[in-house]
């Protein structure tokens, strides 16, 4: 099952809500020695009769685990390929990255090395594989939220290095010459590109909703799903102009649910001249001390990953479901001109990153329309 950062136990951290209470996990677990002595139909049936096992408990709704001495199976479910040994609704998504190949770096003139899909893995052998290697000025100039260049300093990867955590929530990543490897294969471009640190770069994702609703404050249907619409604070990028779900960096030591709160905090109300300022952040407040639901916790296709960092994010969402909270925030729906803005979840709005794949599950979970 999936944790939160243990950080998050600590300095007031305050837990959020999973959702693995929902329905019992099971498991189905075999040991298999010298499969080839086995009489080949019966492994045939067993093979058949996990299936059905399988089968049985999506048809049923029930999350269940294939997993045995810490790995796991991982299946293609529909369109969207998941760990089955996390919780429901915290998915880790292992489709290959795509935005992270994207032709030309963001910010930049540099161009990829054209990574095509069969040879982004590492264990793919590709000796002609020449990545072009690209710092942005912003991190060489050594800020104090970036590192050192790699054989200036001694970093402790896969560990809490200090106050810097270097662990990825995708598991161990290869170290090769001193250097880590996205976990997710090739990308194209080596070195740190606009991520200040080596290795994954942690960042929290606050997703608040409210329902949509009419003038007398009913909940607003889609015509063609009949399911009701959620609405969420959204974004629109300074870098690329898309738009996205207001989240940041997390500070050394600093705990996710500290990160979600300051980030949406500065976000929402920088955007905002109402001078009930006060008031807002009450409300916010209280919002972000409700219990939250985790919808993902892992890898991001991020356009400014490299082969040696890359983006990884806790995506929570806090919901306004009585809409007597951060609802009332003054912000212009689908207001293509403002910075910040209640928009509409629907699977036809382009976003920034991996976004629409965690809204896509908070709609699910909240039984909404996408």
């Amino acid at each position: 099952m999936r944790q939160l950062h243990p950080a998050c136990c600590r300095k007031g951290g305050r837990r959020v809500r999973d959702v693995t209470g929902k329905a019992p996990y099971f498991a189905v677990h075999f040991l298999v020695t010298a499969p080839d002595r086995f009489w080949p139909g019966m492994l045939l049936v067993l093979g058949r009769w996990v299936s059905s096992v399988h089968v049985a408990l999506a048809l049923f709704g029930l999350p269940y685990s294939a997993c045995s001495g810490g790995t796991c199976l991982v299946t293609t479910v529909s369109a969207r390929v998941s760990s089955l040994c996390g919780p429901r609704s915290s998915v880790t998504s292992t489709a290959m990255h795509v935005k992270a190949r994207g032709a030309v770096y963001p910010a930049s003139d540099t161009r990829r090395h054209p990574v095509p899909d069969d040879k982004v893995p590492w264990h793919t052998a590709w000796p002609e594989y020449r990545p072009v290697t690209y710092t942005a000025p912003v991190v060489a100039s050594k800020p104090v939220w970036a590192d050192p260049d790699i054989g200036s300093f001694s970093p402790s990867f896969n560990a809490l290095d200090g106050s810097v955590d270097r662990r990825s929530h995708e598991g161990d990543y290869s170290v090769q010459e001193h250097t880590p490897l996205n976990p997710r294969g090739r990308t194209g471009v080596s070195g740190r590109g606009l991520l200040g640190r080596w290795g994954p770069n942690h960042a929290a994702d606050p997703i608040v909703t409210r329902w949509k609703r009419d003038e007398e404050g009913q909940k607003v249907s889609h015509a063609a799903s009949r399911l009701p619409i959620l609405q969420f604070v959204s974004i629109r990028r300074k870098d690329c102009g898309e738009w996205a779900i207001p989240g940041g960096m997390v500070d050394p030591g600093e705990c996710v649910s500290a990160t979600l709160k300051r980030e949406f905090s500065e976000e929402a109300l920088n955007s905002l001249t109402t001078p009930n300022r006060a008031e807002l952040h009450e409300r916010i407040t209280q919002l972000f001390s409700s219990p939250g639901l985790q919808v993902y916790k892992g890898y991001v296709d991020d356009p400014r990953n490299t082969d040696n960092a890359w983006m990884e994010t806790v995506a929570v969402n806090f919901h306004d479901d009585t809409g007597d909270s951060v609802s009332a925030l003054p912000l212009q729906a689908g207001d293509d001109a403002g910075q910040v803005s209640w928009m509409d979840l629907d699977s036809a709005q382009p976003l920034y990153a991996s976004h629409a794949h965690f809204l896509q599950t908070v709609a699910k979970e909240r039984q909404a329309h996408w």
